[in-house]
């Protein structure tokens, strides 16, 4: 299979709220949206150079909930220990909390944030790939 890209989507309780978050935490920028179309608006996320982006979307006529667990995560490898601190301190920043990892691997090179729907994110201070043992 050969993939081209890959689109990330997660419903979420607040547009504009999750779209601000994400781009000031992650440095990300809104690269598309899209306004009641067929009873969705969302916005696209993301960065140049990269073959994914983050779709976060809200239906107006059956919201859809966020129903995120522990293990539901985004991870982002940062190797770089400068632009790995100063990413996370953007994250604080930007309204995502600090939690503990539910999987220890997690805590050991990285941080784990949480936003306002409970949605999780690793911010990994390694390179990938990685040996996962």
């Amino acid at each position: 299979m050969h993939v081209q890209h890959i689109r990330l989507a997660r419903p979420v309780t607040n547009l504009k709220q999750s779209g601000d978050m994400y781009c000031h935490g992650l440095g990300l920028k809104q690269i598309a949206s899209f306004s009641d179309h067929e009873g969705f608006s969302g916005v696209m996320l993301g960065a140049d150079g990269l073959p994914c982006h983050i779709e976060l979307t809200q239906c107006h006529a059956h919201p859809a909930v966020p129903a995120p667990s522990v293990e539901d995560l985004l991870v982002f490898y940062l190797p770089d220990p400068q632009e790995w601190a100063l990413s996370c301190r953007k994250m604080a920043e930007a309204g995502f909390v600090e939690v503990e990892a539910f999987n220890e691997y997690w805590d050991v090179l990285g941080v784990t944030y949480e936003d306002h729907d409970g949605y999780r994110i690793v911010l990994q201070n390694t390179a990938w790939p990685v040996n996962a043992q």
